[in-house]
């Protein structure tokens, strides 16, 4: 799919310019900044594109935002699939809690989680995108819920093991690390962090 350049005049043509690059670096812009950060101006420079180009392409603002999200999700976050896919619930979390660090912090600058920023920065006005990122961490959690309780039923957790708190834990600990990541905490600290947890996990 290819949409078209607003041109800066009315002759010529329409220079065409490829949306899955430009939304790329729309993400590394949302990545750094955060929803409410990322300006106009900020992400048209980076796509390389016009404000109506945007528009016309993509939609607005938040649109554009939970296109990246998806684009985020597809490629940043397929970790998250392999997890659930583990044979144990102590590999899911193990799978989780080590593909997050990579993600975290597997470039030379520490982005931490794109969901985590862009909630924390929030503001009350932002309420269609909060209600939005809190959907998708819900649906996140949900799923984890689902496959602890199967680990539960097949005795590969404790009888009095607590699938929704475990869930909601280990949730926890993962935006824990992407705020920590993104302060500057080294690799070596956080994998220390998701050592410290994973020796904690309820064992039969």
């Amino acid at each position: 799919m290819k949409c078209s350049q607003s041109p800066a005049k009315s002759r010529g043509r329409p220079r065409e310019f490829d949306p899955e690059v430009a939304l790329g670096s729309a993400l590394q812009v949302f990545w750094k900044h955060g929803y409410e950060g990322a300006s106009l101006a900020e992400l048209t420079e980076a796509m390389g594109i016009t404000k109506p180009s945007l528009y016309a392409c993509f939609g607005n603002k938040e649109a554009l935002f939970k296109k990246a999200l998806d684009l985020y999700e597809r490629d940043k976050l397929a970790y998250i699939r392999a997890a659930l896919e583990a044979p144990t619930a102590r590999g899911v979390a193990e799978r989780l809690l080590l593909g997050s660090l990579d993600t975290y912090c597997g470039s030379a600058e520490r982005q931490g989680c794109l969901g985590v920023i862009s909630l924390l920065s929030c503001t009350n006005e932002d309420t269609s995108i909060r209600d939005h990122m809190i959907a998708r961490r819900q649906s996140s959690d949900a799923a984890l819920v689902t496959r602890f309780e199967e680990a539960k039923a097949q005795g590969d957790l404790p009888e009095g093991s607590d699938p929704v708190g475990l869930a909601q834990c280990l949730s926890t600990v993962l935006q824990g690390l992407a705020v920590k990541a993104q302060g500057g905490t080294s690799r070596g600290e956080l994998k220390g962090v998701i050592e410290a947890f994973l020796a904690m996990w309820p064992g039969l």
